[in-house]
């Protein structure tokens, strides 16, 4: 028993396989001929080889609807997978799982006069649940894309409906000398959102865990309160950013250098649910783990694998799984590994809560998140991307508001000003200079009123560049890169009606903070806090080391 030497080809056929596919109808052709030949050689598989491809995939939709599971049929390059379309679009508005997989030229034969090639990808995507184009592999991150692809397509096929599933590979065709499939991780999936005790279920492996870990990411304010925290935190580890959390966040980005190649810091079960983390370290630290168990909560069941090792998805809101740890939990005895992790998180969050640094960026955000916390009246933090959020996982105490769907710059003033012109809250808009020039038109519109106000951090470009190790080698580094300018706000803001005051050294920024948020006005206020690049790097770099010599 011998399969193809198709990498592509053989992680399809043992994630198809994982899934429970067992019956596949083959048309003939060459192309196709290596997927042919591995489902042909797989016990479990039973193949039906139908000639014409119209007739095969009502054949196809045929054998489906009797089994109640997935059937996949196998066509050949050019015209053939259209063909198949009358019997997908059938199977499409009747709910019936079929795994449609064309065989394909690579994509840069296409177009160029080669026998047999047409634009497969999405070709028939007005009729399919999802639609993957599976490259061939040429390293661990594309065979991990390939893999997940799959898993994804097998998962949407489960729901009800056909996903197409194209596989462009290049000669020689018929090398068939691997001789076993590739194990291949299985993403599995289950839909709880309103079955608690099925959500208990598949949540209880979590408490048997010697090492348990839950990863939360950007979330709405109001989901991961003060109380569920003060009841989860004894029992697993709970990394959350300020985008996730009313209390704040923990910045653990900071923590893990220090801590991420010590095993008995590592976790054992991981689940993660919310959209999207800033700290890239976490990322990295977690795709490590590859023997890890990691459960993601998907509120509408797509997979998102951020960490690379994802094993199961759980479609439920976050609310819900949160309310089940707590009760999971319960008046468990406290977890040493929880007790761990916490006491460096406690050191982290005592070290920056006492930290004073220097004239700063971040002197600027900590004083302006203090007096937010302070004021007798709620206070709503948005935060730009870059440096501004990195900031604020450093200081905040309670829930940060950001872009970071795609982390874009863009529009990060006009955002919190369209929250300000919906609330009699105080709003408060921390921003980098990058990211208010080039929304600078956010000030060009008559619904502002005196409740928004705008910190804004201007060292004269784009200051996490500065942080970026490597990239001092190249000379168009500050110029070109971080876009380096001598620009400021006072006439924008006077052309716009905006209160404004700067801040050049410590003694205009402590009084200019209370000004800007403490002080009532009618009009919004803009406190613009002119620092240099190598002052703000000489501030984080000092604080990084002080945490060091602190947990070491």
């Amino acid at each position: 028993m011998n399969y193809s030497d198709k990498e592509n080809i053989n992680i399809l056929c043992a994630v198809m396989l994982g899934h429970g596919v067992t019956h596949a109808v083959v048309c003939p052709g060459s192309r196709n001929a290596p997927i042919v030949h591995n489902l042909n050689e797989c016990p479990q598989v039973e193949c039906f080889p139908v000639t014409d491809e119209r007739s095969a995939g009502f054949f196809a939709l045929g054998m489906a609807e009797q089994l109640g599971e997935p059937v996949a049929v196998v066509v050949t390059s050019g015209t053939a997978i259209l063909n198949l379309s009358p019997a997908v679009a059938e199977a499409f508005h009747r709910n019936i799982p079929l795994v449609i997989i064309s065989a394909d030229r690579p994509m840069a034969h296409i177009g160029q006069q080669m026998g047999q090639t047409i634009d497969q990808p999405g070709v028939l995507s007005q009729f399919t649940l999802m639609d993957v184009n599976l490259v061939e592999p040429h390293d661990d991150l594309t065979r991990w894309h390939c893999n997940r692809m799959v898993n994804e397509a097998m998962l949407a096929v489960r729901r009800g409906g056909p996903v197409h599933i194209n596989v462009p590979y290049d000669e020689p065709l018929f090398n068939f000398t691997v001789p076993e499939l590739p194990v291949e991780r299985i993403i599995t999936s289950m839909a709880v959102w309103v079955d608690e005790m099925a959500l208990f279920e598949v949540l209880k492996p979590i408490k048997s865990a010697k090492k348990p870990m839950l990863v939360i990411g950007q979330m709405t304010h109001g989901l991961v309160t003060h109380e569920i925290m003060t009841h989860l935190v004894p029992h697993l580890v709970v990394l959350v950013e300020s985008l996730g959390s009313d209390d704040g966040g923990h910045a653990f980005d900071e923590l893990l250098p220090l801590v991420e190649h010590h095993p008995d810091f590592e976790p054992d079960f991981v689940i993660y649910m919310g959209g999207t983390l800033v700290s890239k370290r976490v990322k990295a630290y977690l795709r490590r783990l590859t023997d890890v168990p990691m459960v993601q909560v998907s509120e509408n069941g797509a997979i998102h694998d951020t960490f690379g090792n994802l094993t199961q998805v759980v479609q439920c809101s976050p609310r819900a799984a949160l309310h089940v740890l707590e009760k999971l939990f319960g008046t468990a005895v406290g977890n040493p590994f929880a007790r761990l992790w916490n006491e460096h998180l406690d050191q982290l969050a005592w070290h920056f809560d006492s930290l004073r640094p220097d004239f700063s960026q971040m002197l600027a955000v900590k004083l302006a998140l203090q007096s937010a916390r302070e004021w007798s009246h709620p206070v709503i933090l948005h935060f730009a991307n870059s440096q501004p959020v990195r900031l604020a996982n450093l200081f905040a105490r309670q829930h940060v508001r950001c872009n970071r769907g795609v982390n874009g710059i863009e529009g990060s003033t006009s955002a919190a000003a369209g929250c300000a012109a919906v609330t009699d809250e105080r709003v408060l808009c921390v921003t980098g200079d990058l990211s208010f020039f080039y929304d600078q038109n956010a000030l060009w519109n008559g619904n502002l009123r005196g409740n928004l106000r705008i910190l804004l951090l201007n060292n004269g470009g784009g200051g996490i560049f500065s942080q970026l190790p490597g990239l001092e080698a190249s000379p168009a580094r500050d110029k070109m890169i971080a876009a380096a300018h001598m620009t400021h706000a006072r006439g924008c803001c006077d052309q716009h009606g905006v209160e404004y005051r700067a801040a050049h050294g410590s003694e205009d920024l402590y009084s200019g903070i209370t000004w800007l948020v403490q002080d009532d006005s009618t009009r919004p206020r803009l406190l613009e806090v002119i620092t240099d690049a190598p002052h703000d790097r000489h501030a984080w770099n000092q604080a990084i080391q002080q945490l060091a010599s602190l947990i070491n």
